[in-house]
C-alpha cells in the first residue's frame, strides 16, 4: 500500500501545478489569469479552480500522512479526492465553448502526443490514480 500512498501523494502535489501554470509562470499565464482577453468571470473561475487544485491536494494529502493507520478506505478516499480535479478538466471540454487552449496560442503551444499539454497531464494523472487504487485493492486482498 505505500506504493499506492505515494503515487497518489504525487498526483495530489499536482494539484498545486493550476496556480503555478495560470498565476506564476509567464508563458502559461499568459494564457490564463494574465490575459487581457479573459473576462473578469472568466478569470473568477479561474481563481476558484486554481484554490479548488489547493484544498483537494491539501486534503488528500492529509489523508494520505496523517490517518493513522492508513486503510484502504482512507487511501481511496485520498485518491479520489486527488484525482477529482483531473477527472473534472478531462470532462470539461463537453460544455459548449470550451477548449483545451484558446486560439490565439494554439500555434505556438506543443503537443506531447498531439495533446494539449494539461489534457497530456490530465490523462496521465488519472491513470497514475486509478492505478495507485487497483494497486492498493489488490494488495488489500492479497493480505486478506
Amino acid at each position: 500500500m505505500e506504493i499506492a500512498r505515494w503515487l497518489i501523494a504525487l498526483v495530489a502535489v499536482f494539484n498545486y501545478g493550476g496556480v503555478v501554470a495560470d498565476a506564476v509562470v509567464p508563458s502559461t499565464a499568459k494564457q490564463h489569469l494574465w490575459n487581457p482577453l479573459w473576462p473578469p468571470h472568466a478569470k473568477f473561475h479561474n481563481g476558484q479552480t486554481m484554490l479548488m487544485g489547493v484544498i483537494n491536494g491539501s486534503l488528500a494529502l492529509a489523508i494520505l500522512f496523517t490517518s493513522r493507520p492508513l486503510t484502504l478506505r482512507s487511501l481511496l478516499t485520498a485518491g479520489a479526492v486527488a484525482a477529482s480535479y483531473f477527472v473534472a478538466m478531462a470532462f470539461a471540454p463537453l460544455f459548449p465553448g470550451t477548449g483545451w487552449t484558446d486560439p490565439e496560442f494554439v500555434a505556438g503551444t506543443p503537443r506531447p502526443l498531439g495533446l494539449a499539454p494539461q489534457q497530456f497531464v490530465t490523462y496521465v494523472l488519472c491513470a497514475v490514480t486509478l492505478a495507485a487504487m487497483l494497486l492498493a485493492v489488490f494488495a488489500d486482498q492479497a493480505f486478506r
